[in-house]
């Protein structure tokens, strides 16, 4: 196996939050401006930091915007699964005495509060959440701050991420990136090192025997 280090980002890469993330967007946007957008025109936002969000919506108030989108997306939690087969990958890696690690937007208390990351949080070795760095995706920090806690080489990492943002981090900190489309939109032409969408996609182009 190539890599030694999996580094996961979690929304769209270890759980389907779509719904409940574009639908708590969606009720929260509605709530601070009137208006009400369609899925495809709230797909830029996902994946980014809620102050992100709140800035490029022209919103002044970003910690009440936080506030607001997190409570209508605790709401919808029990709409958030787990991609199938993700679990057996975990284990697999583990089984291989690979380090996993998460880099993710989301704050440290959403991190700590989901209950489908809780199922699974015995894998990792290392997550990296917005609190960590001062500069978030597409920026390296966050990928760069785990390279310094695990004292990993770039060579040894995969970043598998589902957005451009994921992307630009993995690549300005000097590593491959693995785009999980698990709904096969191909998405925006990123030049991933490979793409997945299944786990057995994903197992097969990194060499983990399932």
């Amino acid at each position: 196996m190539t890599y030694r280090h999996f580094i996961f980002d979690i929304d769209g890469t270890l759980l389907d939050t779509e719904q409940t993330g574009m639908l708590s967007l969606r009720q929260t946007i509605k709530e601070f401006t009137g208006k009400e957008l369609s899925i495809p025109e709230l797909l830029p936002y996902f994946g980014l930091p809620s102050a992100k969000t709140s800035q490029m919506l022209g919103l002044a108030d970003k910690d009440r915007f936080a506030e607001v989108w997190e409570t209508h997306f605790q709401e919808l939690m029990y709409l958030v699964t787990i991609f199938p087969g993700v679990e057996d990958i975990l284990q697999k890696l583990k089984d291989e005495k690979c380090h996993l690690g998460i880099v993710t937007s989301r704050s440290r208390v959403e991190f700590n509060y989901d209950p489908n990351l809780k199922k699974i949080a015995h894998f990792f070795d290392c997550a990296i959440c917005s609190d960590d760095t001062l500069r978030h995706k597409p920026f390296p920090d966050p990928v760069l701050e785990y390279l310094k806690r695990l004292d990993a080489q770039p060579s040894e990492c995969l970043y598998l991420g589902d957005t451009e943002h994921d992307y630009f981090c993995a690549k300005s900190a000097g590593i491959d990136f693995a785009l999980a489309d698990w709904k096969n939109r191909g998405f925006q032409n990123i030049p991933a090192i490979f793409k997945f969408s299944t786990a057995a996609e994903l197992a097969e182009k990194t060499g983990i025997t399932l």
